[in-house]
């Protein structure tokens, strides 16, 4: 009892991170289905946890860094670690995984060519969404967000999230080590790894893609930019104009690339 009432606690406490999970949790299950899903969260989950875990007492990934345990009975720890931090990983990854694919997987023709939608469709193939050039980019995009995540996080005591953890050492990118980022890439990387051999093995069928797979992919790629504009929007909430306006000029190539990639006439193949 006392589990459920400090786990509700944590929902009240961080609406926000519950709405990015309820949309991650609707996007994968309409991308993926119910069985990929499920597994795709518990290896992230599990990876990110054991992460920070690990780094939080030997610097490992992430460097070293610390909870101070200053919301503790106001939301839910799993050892020193807040239920909330470790478990954003896991859409995080998932969007990030969204964004790779829609700019990696090849265009084809639509098998109806009077479809009503302009988009690319694109192929879902297995060889193809767990191919190396897609991992690659998925870790990329994955570590790219948390350079707009992380300088923000670290400035919590300016706005509702609290001041919840610091680092010893402070980094020369807004005060994060750049090995956090590496940290980043790492648990993004052991997830792929661990979750692609099952995505290969696993016969569920996936969901039927109406109207297409490209819509399905854009609601992950919708989590990663909201997910982006909430920090972005905070940022610059609480003063951080150059902070923010960097973070801005990261994704201006990327989201100019992610246009051009959507407004490529669905007639056109690869």
């Amino acid at each position: 009892m006392e589990f459920l009432v400090l786990f509700a606690k944590t929902i009240l406490f961080r609406p926000y991170v519950f709405l990015f999970l309820a949309a991650f949790l609707f996007s994968a299950i309409a991308l993926i289905g119910w069985p990929r899903t499920w597994r795709f969260w518990l290896i992230s989950w599990i990876t990110a946890f054991v992460c920070e875990f690990s780094s939080t007492r030997n610097g490992i990934p992430f460097g070293w860094y610390f909870y101070n345990g200053s919301t503790v009975g106001q939301e839910l720890y799993l050892s020193n670690i807040p239920f909330m931090d470790s478990i954003s990983f896991s859409f995080l990854l998932f969007a990030s995984y969204c964004l790779a694919l829609l700019f990696l997987l090849p265009i084809r023709l639509p098998s109806d060519a009077t479809a009503a939608s302009r988009l690319p469709e694109l192929t879902f193939d297995l060889p193809l969404r767990t191919s190396w050039p897609v991992f690659a980019l998925t870790v990329l995009f994955f570590a790219f967000i948390d350079m707009v995540i992380d300088p923000v996080a670290l400035r919590g005591d300016r706005w509702f999230l609290g001041k919840i953890y610091y680092y010893p050492d402070p980094g020369v990118h807004f005060g994060v080590p750049i090995a956090n980022y590496v940290g980043w890439a790492v648990v993004g990387a052991i997830s792929l790894l661990l979750y692609f051999p099952l995505d290969r093995r696993l016969r569920s069928p996936l969901p039927s893609h109406r109207p297409s797979m490209t819509h399905r992919l854009l609601l992950g790629v919708g989590l990663y930019y909201g997910v982006l504009a909430f920090n972005l929007g905070v940022t610059f909430w609480i003063g951080e104009a150059l902070q923010g306006a960097t973070g801005l000029l990261m994704y201006v190539p990327v989201t100019s690339v992610l246009l051009l990639r959507l407004l490529t006439p669905a007639t056109q193949t690869a």
